[in-house]
């Protein structure tokens, strides 16, 4: 691109006062990435560019090996060079998507850790801090990654915890959630360099009233996603989603929670049209699936991690679920 490319033609404006630097990104594209959540993460900059009229931000994307990459919808991305093409001086952001850990790199994670070594900012888009966490540095950090990804990160990095919030930007390291998320992290960072009114005006370009603090959750509330608002069954929902690893019968539930089996029963129908113990077998096999995608963990200690007595059995109903069993899930998904 040329200088001119970066400030594209708009109608509205945002006047921003005196000479800003401008901050420069790299965007690793890894193979399967989120189109979405890398998008979102660029827009914003773009924007910033057009409403101002000036050059606030520049960026490039790269490869490993320099080639395209495709997306996981399938759209190929072009890039302008491989590792050995990025500035010392840029902010560093991996962009991942569903398969984050079949499609990690050594020599990626290794740019990353000499970048932040270095003192640079690093980031990851998504799933970016699968990345992150082979190139060393999340130990001890805050960071965070897409919430259908946190059951196997937490399988294949235990020291690590991830924050279950939209975006996390401290000690050098950036991490969105993917999504709609990147650009409130972006949005964040053009209000820290510009201003509030700037950023303001991103947001709303972007459609989106009000940008979100870092805090924000990922995902609604049980109570939201469930569309109760019946406190046991909200208290019974998080037992379990909170402890699907563990051996209970529904009879100890209820007790643990003052009602008979028949009366818990009689709310998961109302309310849920399913039974306790079909919806936490779903629970389960689901919780099983994100893991199988994401590790090289065997059936065995999926199983076991997933709340099922025994590896056939876990087998029979990953069938019945998903019409495959788990070692020809797992072949595909590797």
């Amino acid at each position: 691109m040329t200088p001119g490319d970066w400030v594209p033609q708009g109608i509205a404006f945002c006047e921003v006062e005196g000479l800003a630097k401008t901050e420069e990104y790299t965007f690793v594209i890894m193979p399967d990435l989120s189109m979405n959540a890398f998008s979102a993460a660029v827009e914003p900059l773009r924007i910033a560019n057009q409403l101002t009229g000036k050059e606030l931000f520049r960026w490039r994307l790269v490869s490993q090996d320099g080639q395209a990459v495709h997306c996981s919808n399938g759209v190929p991305l072009g890039v302008s060079g491989g590792l050995n093409s990025i500035s010392d001086s840029s902010v560093l952001m991996v962009c991942s998507g569903v398969r984050a850990e079949q499609t990690q790199a050594q020599s990626v994670s290794s740019r990353v850790r000499k970048h932040w070594r270095e003192g640079g900012i690093v980031g990851g888009i998504c799933t970016g801090a699968y990345t992150l966490a082979h190139a060393g540095i999340l130990k001890g950090a805050s960071f965070t990654l897409h919430w259908e990804n946190l059951p196997p990160f937490r399988e294949l990095f235990p020291d690590l915890e991830p924050q279950e919030q939209i975006y996390v930007m401290e000690r050098r390291i950036w991490t969105s959630a993917g999504g709609a998320a990147a650009s409130d992290m972006m949005i964040h960072r053009i209000a820290q360099l510009h201003g509030d009114s700037l950023a303001r005006q991103v947001a709303n370009m972007c459609l989106l009233p009000v940008p979100r603090s870092a805090q924000e959750p990922q995902k609604a509330s049980i109570a939201a996603s469930a569309g109760v608002r019946h406190s046991k069954l909200l208290a019974i929902l998080r037992f379990f989603e909170e402890n699907l690893s563990e051996t209970f019968n529904l009879d100890e539930v209820g007790d643990q929670f003052g009602i008979s089996r028949r009366q818990m029963e009689r709310l998961f129908n109302t309310y849920l049209s399913i039974t306790p113990k079909k919806h936490l077998m779903n629970l389960r096999l689901h919780h099983a699936r994100a893991m199988m995608a994401e590790t090289d963990l065997p059936p065995s200690e999926i199983a076991a991690a997933c709340g099922f007595g025994s590896v056939s059995h876990f087998s029979r109903r990953f069938r019945g679920a998903f019409g495959q069993p788990p070692s020809r899930f797992a072949l595909r998904s590797g």
